[in-house]
């Protein structure tokens, strides 16, 4: 294995004993996290508890071998768990041999997807969906993943169904069967959990598994309706390729590859933000071998598709963890638990752990991004609540392609659209502003000065002749129009041709001049291999005041007029 691959060994020899002393406590605190969340959220992805155990120690292992950050914390998430219940139980039945079966093959390609996007260094892939889609979807996913376990807190029959609205449907019908018993332990279970996430360093969650578990075996519960999870296999699973057919490559890789890319944004995401406050850079493309690895041979060991978790980080930095030795001390910790403690679980309530997800995921519902993405851009608010509502209405594995699709579409939609504003010259700013924001600006009823703040290509350089004529159908006395070009940064054939037939038809049926000016050298390269340097050579100026004082073209005198500072707001 390529040496510059391995982080882990760099990390060890930089620690001081002191490190290494906040590290093993950091990795004692999440695994007392780990262990409840990791058991909820294999709930979540339709699998027995136990197997949440088992994606929280190979995985571990050999990302903290490989991977940039020294404090991301990996292991189930939420999101994850879900995307996996979503891709697999349509083929299976969720907690059956075929579905675990199918789960680890999914593993296995969401590992071989990571694993080659690493390699190739396609890393800036995730560039391409967009913050306000991930918002979106993440908002959508965690209301789906609440209703999802209002069938344990309840204690009644649920279905599959992942559209929110089936989910309602689904639950009315079983309703008056809840279980009372099961309802005062979810309460007593979220009401808890929300209490003591108020008193920093107590865990919550681990203390609420260990009373659950004493309370319904002192009262017998589970005789009286409460779910538990019942036995629990002692040992950890041996080696074993996980069962892979074309049949199965073709029906789970849609899902795998959404899986591949949506965790490793998230665990990316996650990771930059702490190593930017601690001062130090994460390697997209080691992150998404790391991961892939720690999904690819996780899989062999009965590891379900894991990344990185914002809480769990959180606690670890919070901790003291300075390295990926929190990691390595949090897996040996959860193994021991699966070779000896195992059988201590048997009482665990459903309901506790349906309580441990409601409480995880009801913070990514996030209102306040969708309201300051209105205020800043109506675009991206449209395409949050677009991707909010697909994944709700739609289904989660549909939410981010649409999302991602819609906004693409809205893009060009864009470019279609042409910013062109007419200048005036304001004695106050000694400057030329958009006359519509500074109406005080002074104009000259012989000249029409605009300003063109698009690149012109195809889809918008129809737009710039129609703009043209509704401003000269206002300066009917106008011989002269200056086109300010600062702003356009590339231009396409179609648009020099556009120009070339606008200049033409204005000079020989208007009688109007066209002169450009502050055109960049690049702009200039290519209108002058249309021969303009021929046929327009008087339009192009690259001096504003030069051209202004040659024309005598007079907005205001005296002045001082800087071409390179001019204050180009809209």
């Amino acid at each position: 294995m390529n040496n510059k691959m391995i982080h882990f060994p760099n990390q060890l020899s930089n620690l001081s004993q002191a490190n290494v002393r906040n590290d093993v406590i950091a990795g004692l605190t999440i695994f007392i996290m780990l262990v409840p969340q990791g058991m909820a959220y294999a709930m979540l992805a339709g699998l027995p508890p136990v197997m949440g155990l088992y994606a929280s120690t190979i995985p571990l292992f050999l990302y903290a071998w490989f991977s940039s950050s020294k404090h991301l914390s990996i292991g189930p998430v939420a999101t994850t768990s879900l995307l996996v219940f979503t891709g697999v139980s349509m083929y299976a039945e969720p907690n059956s041999t075929n579905y675990i079966s199918l789960v680890l093959a999914l593993s296995i390609m969401v590992g071989v997807i990571q694993l080659l996007l690493g390699l190739l260094k396609v890393g800036f892939i995730v560039k391409f969906i967009p913050h306000s889609v991930l918002n979106g979807y993440t908002s959508a996913a965690a209301l789906v993943i609440a209703m999802s376990q209002l069938k344990h807190l309840l204690g009644v029959e649920g279905s599959n169904h992942l559209q929110i609205h089936l989910q309602f449907a689904e639950l009315f019908k079983h309703f008056q069967e809840m279980n009372l018993y099961t309802v005062i332990i979810a309460i007593g279970s979220i009401a808890i959990l929300l209490g003591l996430k108020r008193i920093k360093g107590i865990p919550g969650a681990f203390i609420l598994v260990m009373a659950s578990i004493v309370l319904v075996s002192l009262f017998q519960l589970d005789d009286k309706g409460v779910d538990i999870v019942g036995a629990v296999p002692n040992g950890f699973p041996s080696f074993a390729l996980p069962h892979l057919t074309l049949n199965t490559i073709q029906m789970l890789w849609p899902m795998a590859l959404t899986i591949a890319i949506i965790s490793f944004m998230e665990s990316l995401a996650i990771a930059k933000t702490v190593a930017r406050k601690e001062k130090y850079k994460i390697y997209p493309n080691q992150e998404l071998k790391a991961l892939g690895l720690a999904n690819l041979i996780g899989a062999c060991f009965h590891s379900y598709p894991v990344s990185g978790s914002f809480s769990r980080t959180a606690i670890n930095k919070e901790a003291g963890g300075s390295s990926q030795l929190t990691s390595v001390v949090t897996g040996v910790f959860v193994l021991v638990t699966i070779l000896f403690f195992t059988s201590f679980f048997y009482y665990l309530p459903y309901a506790v752990l349906a309580a441990i997800i409601v409480v995880s995921v009801y913070k990514l519902v996030d209102l306040k991004e969708m309201k300051h993405l209105f205020q800043v851009n109506p675009f991206e608010g449209w395409t949050w609540i677009t991707t909010f509502t697909i994944t709700l209405v739609v289904g989660i594995q549909w939410g981010i392609l649409l999302g991602s699709i819609f906004t693409l579409v809205l893009i060009l939609m864009r470019s279609t659209h042409l910013n062109i504003v007419e200048l005036g010259y304001v004695e106050t700013k000694k400057a030329f502003r958009n006359v519509n924001r500074y109406p005080e600006g002074n104009t000259l009823d012989e000249v029409l000065l605009v300003r063109i703040d698009s690149s012109l290509h195809f889809a918008n350089s129809s737009v710039l002749e129609e703009k043209i004529k509704g401003f000269l159908r206002h300066k009917p006395r106008a011989k002269w129009v200056l086109i300010d070009m600062s702003g356009v940064n590339d231009i396409d054939t179609i648009s020099v041709e556009t120009l070339g037939e606008i200049i033409e038809y204005y000079q020989k049926e208007e009688k109007i001049m066209f002169l450009f000016v502050n055109m960049k050298g690049s702009i200039r390269d290519k209108v002058n291999k249309a021969e303009w340097r021929r046929n327009y050579k008087e339009s192009i100026n690259l001096n504003l005041d030069k051209m202004l004082k040659e024309k005598g073209f007079k907005y205001k005198e005296p002045r001082k007029f800087i071409p390179d500072v001019w204050d180009y707001q809209i």
